[in-house]
């Protein structure tokens, strides 16, 4: 049966929570004006299950929570949802059962990121190029870190609506020149290249890898942090060559997911990677790429493109769903379970 959260919200205390592959970040929403009070994040690999997560992080806290609306990165089932990089399975009605909870919604990590859009201030914002702002449209939202999500947000019927993907899981190619050899030497995952492979922390060493293979150099380095630390001081020339080429690839992505949503409205950069190699995305390659879609640069050089240095963005999107669902068209059949199976 579909539910609509506009005429049935979910009750007060909310907790929200934002499930990746590494972390997990909670916070507690007391009523529909209520600051909202962070909890500290936590580790998924630091617990079993989301349930011993959440009664770690409510410990000490205010009241319980009636209600909880979670995101995990992963795509939804009848059941729940197997988080893609991480150990977790989520069952909602386990959930509930052992948090005493009396109901949780499970959206799509990418998709509260979407939500985000609506809530988002110019200070958690940094462009990238010159582009308007502001102007209206779909929008898309991408996030390389742990893994790479894609979602995106439309307006129908007078409602932001927004539309989960796997768009992290398509495949990826060589285009220019210098890219070729460099792909001779990348490691499939899951017997493929897909965008995930190399747009996220792991794929990022594998690209590096397959750097300084194509150049006959030694990979000495093993961390995402490393490369990316070791390219922006411009101490290891491998580094740079991969953080240089792994922008390109990003924002070729980038376009891609634009053109498939038709998103004047802009495009969206999240994730925990880009924010701290900002000057490498903000130097005219990543722009360049991204506009690079013949027969339309035109159109992809009038669409704006941020990149999200705000904390929490998928919070902040959880957030203001929870208090004002009636924003907001988002399709709940499936995606929601209540004490008692209701």
């Amino acid at each position: 049966m579909a539910i609509d959260p506009a005429s049935d919200p979910v009750p007060f205390p909310v907790l929200i929570g934002d499930i990746g592959g590494t972390n997990a970040r909670f916070a507690l929403i007391a009523d529909r004006d209520a600051p909202t009070e962070l909890l500290p994040p936590v580790a998924t690999a630091d617990f079993p299950d989301v349930e011993a997560a959440i009664e770690a992080v409510l410990a000490g806290s205010g009241p319980r929570p009636r209600s909880a609306i979670v995101d995990g990165a992963g795509p939804i089932t009848e059941h729940g949802v197997d988080l893609t990089n991480a150990d977790w399975n989520i069952r909602p009605a386990e959930t509930i059962r052992r948090t005493g909870m009396e109901d949780m919604i499970l959206l799509n990590d990418f998709e509260a990121l979407a939500l985000a859009l609506t809530a988002l201030q110019p200070a958690d914002l940094a462009p990238i190029g010159n582009v308007p702002a502001g102007r209206s449209g779909a929008k898309v939202v991408l996030g390389p870190g742990t893994g790479l999500g894609v979602g995106a947000l439309i307006q129908a019927g007078g409602l932001w609506a927004p539309v989960p993907g796997e768009g992290g899981h398509v495949a990826l190619g060589p285009v220019e020149a210098d890219e070729f050899p460099v792909w001779a030497h990348i490691e499939p995952e899951h017997g493929r290249i897909s965008a995930e492979a190399i747009l996220c922390g792991r794929g990022l060493v594998r690209l590096y890898r397959a750097v300084a293979a194509a150049d006959g150099a030694d990979a000495v380095l093993t961390r995402p942090a490393e490369i990316t630390e070791a390219a922006l001081a411009g101490a290891d020339a491998v580094s740079v060559r991969t953080l240089s080429l792994w922008r390109r690839l990003l924002g070729r992505f980038a376009g891609d997911m634009a053109l498939i949503f038709m998103a004047r409205g802009g495009a969206y950069i999240g994730g925990g990677i880009p924010p701290r190699i900002l000057p490498f995305l903000q130097d005219g390659e990543f722009r360049r790429a991204f506009e690079a879609k013949a027969p339309h640069e035109e159109m992809m050089a009038a669409i704006p493109v941020w990149v999200m240095t705000g904390e929490n963005p998928a919070l902040a999107g959880l957030s203001a769903f929870a208090r004002t669902p009636e924003r907001f068209g988002v399709a709940l059949s499936g995606r929601r379970w209540r004490s008692g199976g209701t």
